[in-house]
């Protein structure tokens, strides 16, 4: 049977009529054919179809109640929202009659209230002004005899009354009331101070209220500071101070500042007061004491001066978070103030100081080596004789002296002058003002060049250059000036270094900026100017001396041995002296120089070298033996330069070298090939014939036939310009 409960959402007809269908045997779509029976599904279909017409008529029927019941609903709603809408419009009307009815009566109220104060107010000043005739006339005739003024409980009421009186007093003429005018401000007085004193009293049994009550009236009072006087004394007269004074300050001001807000009505004049006067009295008494203590030891003196100023910065940092007037620099202008007598002489005394502590620290170093120090003579005859000495071989003006390689140059020491430049400027930091900081910072960094850069430093270099031998030395020469050098040189990068971090931040954005960089670069290129000469007159002694070494210790017959026996050895004793040599001193110069200063040394030293070689070879004439123990000695050079210098342009110049020496045993017959070779066609002819010559057959056979065809072609080739070939210098 067709009911609702069928239909409830949600709802699928085909659904429905497949359950339908399933429901009656042999109906349902999965049954067999031979089950199934159209005559009775088609009764099934057309009963429910009349089984759902009633139940849609009913349906119907029940819809059109629900709607009719649903009208009448909804017009007795609209007719009670009407009734409701009436009577709150009712309502409202009734409340703007009664607001309007409150306002008129409010409106007489307050007329009545400025009705009767107008004849309140009169009334009252009269019944005051009656009662203050009654006071003056008492003070008038001198007898004194109100309660008001003989009862100590009553002291604030005779305030407010002698207050008042006294002003009185200034109106009235002279000469008729004097009298009267002087006793009310002899009571003025008394009761002034007996305020004060019940103020006094209050603060040392801790009353607040009584405080504030008594502050109130004493502020219409001329004496008024006197309360405020009175409260910063006591506040210190009670107060444990530490043995650090500032942590006690700091502690006191932090008590003081409560009570002062609870006590005074302007707390930023008194808390600004208190600490006017703790700074110009605990606290710059205990600087005083503290600084004349050290009087006589400058550094202490300056050290401690620096820690009291810091502190004091520091402490008005903290202070600085209560409200103390107006003015927001208050606490800075007072820091200055009571340290400004040591501010002003501070520079004057740090100066001082540090010349003399440097002066202190070099003369122990040089004490220390046993040194004392000399003028270094200079200008006129000594410059004379110097400019001989270098260019020549006269040993005149004073004896060369090593010193024992002393270099006269201390880290340490630099160390030590630069910490105390460090410290003098972080003093003059914080001890400057801004305007004298640049000037200040730059008088200080100025000494520490005098003392560092030209009392040690330049001293020693110009020891150094003393101590430089001849250019060509007849004994084995002491080379020290490499160390002198070196420590130089690390000293400048540690001389820069504090340039850069502690003065430039200093006077970076100032017209001292400028001159301080002009000032450092003049000095360290004097120094540097003499430092390259050393370098250069050292160089020249040891070329002086290998010099010396392959002109006394290289024969001619060196190179024109007899027999086979000379070849038994690599190289020649001469060629061996020398190579020990240069390894020694190159490796003073490794451990010594560095950078740019070490590539620049080794390569002037290999071409000179190379220079010295080639020109001492162009002196002999070989034979084949010789020609093979000359190439043994080039072939010892170049390996000794490329281990020990490492500079491709030595290295080359020490190859080509070797080819140029390979023509003094090549057969007649294959020279000519070797002289158009790869290592020797870039050289100039006339280089590559020099050597040929040194040939000791040169001149016979097919060799001097070669020689003169080479000779006729540079006759025919004169007048054509310069050889487009590079020589080998």
């Amino acid at each position: 049977m067709a009911t609702p409960d069928l239909f409830e959402e949600p709802f699928d007809p085909e659904d429905y009529v497949e359950r339908l269908a399933w429901r009656q045997h042999g109906g349902g779509s999965k049954g067999g054919a031979e089950n199934f029976d159209p005559q009775m599904l088609l009764n099934v279909f057309t009963h429910t179809i009349e089984e759902l017409k009633v139940l849609n008529e009913k349906t119907q029927r029940r819809v059109e109640k629900l709607e009719q019941l649903s009208q009448k609903e909804e017009k007795e709603h609209k007719a009670r929202v009407a009734e409701l809408q009436k009577l709150n419009q009712m309502a409202l009307n009734q409340f703007q009659e009664l607001d309007e009815r409150i306002n008129h009566i409010a409106t007489k109220v307050v007329h009545l209230g400025d009705q009767l104060e107008g004849v309140n107010i009169p009334r009252a000043r009269a019944v005051e002004a009656e009662k203050l005739m009654k006071y003056f006339s008492e003070f008038l005739s001198g007898d004194i005899k109100s309660d008001v003024f003989t009862d100590p409980f009553r002291l604030q009421e005779a305030a407010d009354i002698i207050q008042k009186l006294h002003l009185i007093a200034q109106e009235l003429p002279p000469d008729k009331f004097d009298a009267a005018k002087d006793r009310i401000a002899a009571k003025y007085l008394e009761i002034e101070s007996n305020l004060v004193e019940q103020f006094k009293t209050a603060h040392q049994a801790g009353q607040k209220e009584e405080m504030k009550e008594v502050a109130a009236v004493l502020l219409n009072f001329k004496g008024y500071s006197h309360c405020i006087d009175a409260f910063i004394f006591q506040s210190q007269k009670h107060a444990m101070w530490h043995t650090d004074v500032f942590r006690g300050i700091t502690r006191l001001c932090e008590e003081v500042n409560q009570l002062v807000l609870d006590v005074f009505s302007q707390p930023e004049n008194v808390m600004g007061k208190f600490v006017l006067n703790v700074y110009e009295g605990k606290l710059q008494n205990h600087i005083q004491e503290s600084l004349d203590k050290h009087r006589s030891d400058t550094e202490k003196y300056l050290k401690t001066l620096f820690q009291l100023f810091q502190q004091t910065s520091q402490l008005s940092a903290d202070l600085s978070k209560y409200k103390l007037g107006s003015d927001t620099n208050f606490l800075n202008k007072l820091t200055k103030h009571i340290f400004g007598k040591y501010l002003e002489s501070y520079i004057g005394v740090e100066t001082t100081f540090l010349k003399s502590r440097m002066d202190i620290i070099l003369n122990r170093y040089y004490n220390s080596i046993n040194h004392q120090k000399r003028q270094i003579p200079s200008g006129g005859i000594h410059d004379l004789q110097a400019r001989i000495r270098n260019k020549t071989n006269l040993n005149i003006g004073p004896a060369i002296e090593t010193y024992g390689g002393e270099t006269f140059l201390s880290q340490e020491v630099a160390i030590n002058l630069l910490q105390e430049s460090k410290e003098a400027l972080k003093r003059c930091e914080l001890l400057s003002s801004s305007k004298d900081l640049p000037a200040s910072a730059v008088r200080i960094f100025d000494i520490l060049f005098e003392k560092l850069c030209m009392e040690h430093i330049d001293y020693a270099v110009d020891i150094g250059l003393q101590a430089i031998s001849i250019p060509e030395p007849k004994t084995e020469p002491e080379i020290y000036f490499f160390d002198v050098v070196g420590q130089g040189n690390a000293i400048f990068h540690l001389l820069e270094k504090q340039f850069s971090d502690a003065l430039v931040p200093l006077i970076i954005s100032t017209p001292r900026y400028q001159e301080a960089v002009t000032r450092k670069r003049e000095i360290m290129e004097l120094i540097d100017s003499k430092l390259d000469g050393g370098l250069d007159r050292t160089i020249t002694a040891m070329v002086g001396w290998i010099k010396h070494i392959l002109t006394t210790e290289q024969k001619k017959t060196d190179f024109r041995p007899e027999d086979d026996s000379a070849l038994m050895e690599l190289y020649t004793p001469a060629c061996h002296k020398v190579t020990n040599f240069i390894r020694k001193e190159i490796i003073k110069m490794r451990d010594s120089l560095d950078g740019k200063n070490l590539d620049a040394t080794l390569t002037e030293f290999g071409v000179r070298f190379h220079r010295l070689v080639y020109e001492h070879l162009q002196q002999f004439t070989y034979n084949p033996r010789g020609g093979m123990l000359a190439i043994c000695d080039v072939n010892e050079y170049r390996k000794c330069v490329k281990d020990e210098l490492k500079v491709a342009l030595v290295d080359s110049l020490f190859e080509t070298l070797h080819a140029l020496c390979n023509l003094l045993v090549v057969v007649p017959d294959n020279l000519k090939l070797v002289c158009t070779g790869e290592q020797l066609a870039s050289l100039d002819r006339s280089v590559v014939m020099s050597f040929v010559q040194l040939r000791a057959d040169h001149k016979t056979g097919r060799l001097g036939k070669l020689f003169a065809d080479f000779a006729q072609k540079t006759r025919e080739r004169a007048g054509t310009g310069p050889s487009e070939h590079v020589a080998l210098q």
